[in-house]
């Protein structure tokens, strides 16, 4: 049972650092990024390609760097736009961008899985009774607790962090009192994708890389974000621990229903917390 809550809490763990750049996103900009599956496929495989040649940790770093320009890119020239449309145009432009990107994933590295090999100083394993756990599985964990301190702190008590919380709530007020909210916006969501990247690329060795994964991982994420209330990063930190837990839980007894399980738990949460676990962005 322990070895079954862990590995529920890891996928949780990578839910968060995926779903969380969502909250980031929606809460500054108000766009539904759809694509954000895309970005998180194309950070695991840019992880995958560059630890081959210069090692794991190179390519976390090149991974988050390069998803969060092109964050900041997509914000200068799509999201920027999309943000006073209607939402169904934002969801098509989105989608239609995570459809680029699965494209382009298949022309660079083909239709093939991958999977990165875990690094080596990561690949020991914990004895936890007579049953081991790998350790890499509690580095992601640690990897997620990290970006949720680090998030913590750079809202609360940071120059930046503290115009991302007025800006989420009212940019008009925000942009009059001085504030360049373009820029602080492309920042966010720089960092929202560059999390995206980070995430992609630690799921590497744990997932099988393809196409489609980003896809399929992202409704998780999404159900992450709605479950913890669309802006509240204590929501979604709490709905992504949850559902990795369902989701574990439903994979071992129930394959079958496996995916409905989150979404079952989703519609019982919102009936009986229609904010879901959190109320505010902050």
């Amino acid at each position: 049972m322990a070895i079954q809550i862990l590995n529920g809490l890891v996928y949780g763990s990578l839910l968060y650092v995926l779903s969380v750049g969502l909250v980031l996103i929606f809460g500054l900009r108000r766009v539904v990024n759809f694509a954000h599956g895309g970005m998180f496929m194309i950070g695991g495989y840019i992880g995958y390609t560059v630890s081959a040649v210069a090692g794991f940790g190179t390519g976390v770093f090149v991974s988050v760097l390069a998803m969060a320009v092109f964050g900041v890119l997509l914000d200068r020239f799509v999201f920027r736009q999309l943000q006073d449309h209607d939402p169904i145009v934002t969801v098509l432009v989105t989608f239609g961008i995570l459809l680029v990107l699965e494209d382009v994933a298949k022309t660079v590295w083909g239709n093939d899985i991958l999977s990165l090999p875990m690094p080596q100083a990561l690949s020991g394993v914990l004895m936890l009774g007579e049953t081991g756990f790998p350790v890499y599985r509690l580095f992601v964990v640690v990897v997620a607790i990290v970006v949720a301190l680090g998030l913590s702190l750079w809202l609360r008590f940071s120059r930046a962090g503290l115009f991302v919380r007025a800006a989420s709530v009212d940019p008009i007020t925000t942009g009059m009192q001085g504030v360049n909210t373009e820029r602080l916006s492309a920042i966010v969501v720089g960092v929202g994708i560059g999390l995206a990247g980070l995430a992609g690329t630690v799921s590497a060795p744990l997932l099988a890389l393809a196409p489609s994964i980003g896809a399929s991982i992202v409704i998780d994420a999404f159900i992450v974000v709605v479950t913890g209330g669309l802006t509240s990063f204590t929501g979604a930190f709490i709905a992504a621990m949850l559902i990795g837990q369902v989701h574990n839980w439903g994979v071992a007894f129930v394959p079958a229903a496996a995916s409905l399980i989150p979404l079952l738990l989703m519609v019982c949460v919102l009936i009986w917390r229609p904010h879901g676990f959190g109320k505010n962005a902050a």
